[in-house]
């Protein structure tokens, strides 16, 4: 017998897609990381794979921010798909993805007064900017438009903003260049945000700036293509999934090519860049489909999954742990000091080197934030920004 819907008041019901691990173990493995490379116990003292790169190239940890942004995309999907068949919804559906895109952009801002409230410099882009527009964009052209317009409007921003950065003069600067302080998109965030409000460590440009944000939607929307095509049941067998994963390697290979002309860069979020970690995302989202849902090997994947069903939540909080652990007041050899300060200079660093005790407080990050995300995991506790 063929499935059915309940009608109330002419709306057929919502019929809520199964959650699948692999989602949630993604992102999970996501928000980790991105918790541990943004909490060093000091930047002066990182191993190079948990550095960003200077400028052009690409690190381990220039993948982590994109894969969330693809993870973005995919989450559209499972969390729209069944409302977007039923367009009475449409308008209150906006008005929550419009509620949501706002929310996380101010969670952004209130997390750069955190450690200073200093409204006159006070970072207006940031990753929670860049996650809030990104959604709120992406959500919007799921909505409205088939899977065939999706890929046209992500081809278009990769172009257009190839031609914008490679070809469009920069008021001010002469010819179109990829320099940090003298693109275009340098530009444009000097202009509508002002210095002031810049990233504090340069102030002459933004790597979660404006014009980027576009090929950054791009990035969105290859993680909704790959959901669209996951959806229809396109991972089965071992074929399927060389299919899909081919089609990712095939992203790869398209990136190292554009890398000649538009060099993969993480800053200004290239085309290519795009390309190089969609290309990424598919294949390892296909492998953990693959081996989380399709042949349930999951023994180990817990606690990415509970970082990943609290992903928004687990990387506030990480923004707020350190502020918070140094309001907390410790004396240490008869000085006045903070818990935070005291593990690290007295515990951390004298029995450690360098390095490790830098990596070993970024990891105790981690290891506070994962008691709170999995007690709520736990206690199937969602926070829905």
């Amino acid at each position: 017998m063929g499935k059915t819907h309940q009608y109330t008041e002419g709306v057929p019901a919502i019929v809520k897609a199964p959650r699948l691990l692999s989602l949630d173990f993604f992102r999970g493995f996501t928000v980790a990381s991105m918790i541990l490379v943004n909490n060093p116990g000091s930047w002066a003292h990182i191993y190079a794979p948990l550095e960003h790169s200077v400028w052009n190239g690409c690190t381990p940890t220039d993948l982590v921010f994109p894969f969330f942004l693809f993870m973005v995309g995919v989450s559209i999907i499972y969390a729209m798909e069944s409302r977007k068949a039923i367009p009475q919804l449409h308008a209150a559906l906006l008005l929550s993805v419009l509620r949501r895109s706002l929310t996380i952009i101010l969670l952004g801002m209130c997390l750069s007064l955190i450690w200073k409230f200093d409204l006159s410099h006070l970072r207006i882009p940031g990753v929670l900017f860049r996650i809030g527009v990104v959604f709120g964009i992406s959500a919007l052209i799921y909505l409205k438009t088939s899977a065939r317009a999706q890929l046209y409007i992500a081809v278009v921003l990769l172009l257009g903003y190839y031609i914008l950065m490679c070809f469009v003069p920069v008021p001010g600067f002469g010819p179109a260049n990829l320099e940090p302080a003298t693109n275009l998109g340098a530009w444009l965030d000097r202009l509508i945000f002002t210095e002031n409000h810049l990233w504090k460590f340069s102030k002459t440009w933004d790597p979660e700036g404006l014009l980027g944000t576009l090929p950054a939607i791009g990035t969105s929307l290859i993680g909704i293509l790959t959901a669209t095509w996951l959806k229809k049941g396109n991972l089965k067998t071992v074929k399927d999934l060389g299919t899909i994963a081919g089609t990712g390697t095939v992203l790869v290979v398209l990136a190292l090519i554009w890398n000649l002309f538009f060099p993969i860069n993480k800053s200004l979020w290239t085309s290519s860049f795009v390309l190089l970690t969609g290309g990424l995302g598919i294949i390892i989202l296909s492998l953990s489909y693959w081996i989380i849902d399709v042949k349930k090997h999951q023994l180990l994947i817990w606690p990415f999954v509970a970082f990943g069903r609290n992903a928004i939540t687990a990387f506030v909080l990480s923004g707020m742990l350190p502020r918070l652990l140094s309001f907390i007041p410790f004396t240490s050899k008869g000085e006045k000091t903070n818990i935070w300060a005291y593990v690290n200079h007295e515990i951390f660093v004298p029995n450690l080197s360098a390095n490790n005790a830098s990596l070993i407080s970024a990891v105790t990050v981690v290891l506070l934030i994962f008691i709170l995300i999995w007690w709520m995991y736990k206690k199937n506790v969602i926070v829905k920004v």
